[in-house]
């Protein structure tokens, strides 16, 4: 199958199944067929493919629970960052399934999804809300654990202009921390034009997706990565 039959495969899986939300790495999966950069990385079943595919492409590693009874991870104790040897992540990977036990005991345990790593950096968001009167609106601004705190965001109807989506990022009142701002590396500002644009394509193209939020992205001088992407179903 080409990329578009797989997403709409996607799609009809989760809606077959009673789903409103795409699994993480169903998630990043059709990111990447849209050129929208994530982590490398792997779903796995027990710990040993884990090592073994830690051993492939080197620590340091993030670890994450996949279920379709949970959709946010942190919450549950389902993620563990900064895994740097075989050792941590056996310690990890006991750590997850005992704190999905603990705090989400119903929950079916789908797999763990092991990704690659990356330094922290300048975070970033992009989503989409699909607005019932006008459509697609597609969302960037400063992103992180505090997006809802600062709200310093700025917004577009879909489909949208590269030249649109650099305006976008020049509104917000963060925009100082993307030119350089007290040492920081200026970030590459058409990197994340780009990835404002395919999430506004992404939003025109599947009428089925009601939300897209892809938190944080980290930003750096000469690329950005969505280190976590969620895709929530009409």
């Amino acid at each position: 199958m080409n990329g578009d039959e797989d997403v709409t495969e996607i799609f009809k899986k989760a809606i077959n199944e009673g789903r409103k939300w795409l699994l993480e790495p169903e998630a990043k999966y059709i990111c990447k067929q849209y050129n929208i950069p994530v982590p490398e990385g792997m779903v796995v079943k027990n710990v040993d493919e884990a090592v073994k595919y830690a051993g492939e492409i080197g620590y340091p590693l993030v670890l994450k629970i996949v279920s379709k009874d949970i959709i946010h991870k942190t919450d549950v104790g389902g993620v563990i960052t900064n895994i740097v040897d075989e050792y941590s992540l056996r310690r990890a990977f006991n750590s997850i399934i005992n704190n999905i036990r603990l705090n989400a005991p119903s929950a079916h345990i789908d797999g763990f999804l092991i990704e690659k790593m990356y330094e922290p950096s300048i975070e970033l968001i992009v989503g989409m809300n699909r607005d019932t009167q006008f459509g697609p609106v597609v969302m960037f601004g400063v992103g992180g654990v505090f997006v809802e705190v600062y709200q310093d965001t700025s917004f577009r109807l879909a489909p949208l202009d590269r030249q649109e989506a650099i305006e976008m990022i020049r509104e917000i009142k963060g925009f100082k921390l993307l030119t350089g701002y007290r040492g920081l590396k200026p970030v590459n500002l058409d990197i994340i034009a780009d990835i404002i644009v395919k999430v506004g394509d992404l939003a025109v193209k599947y009428a089925v997706i009601k939300e897209i939020d892809l938190n944080p992205i980290f930003a750096y001088g000469d690329r950005a990565v969505a280190v976590d992407a969620r895709i929530i179903l009409a």
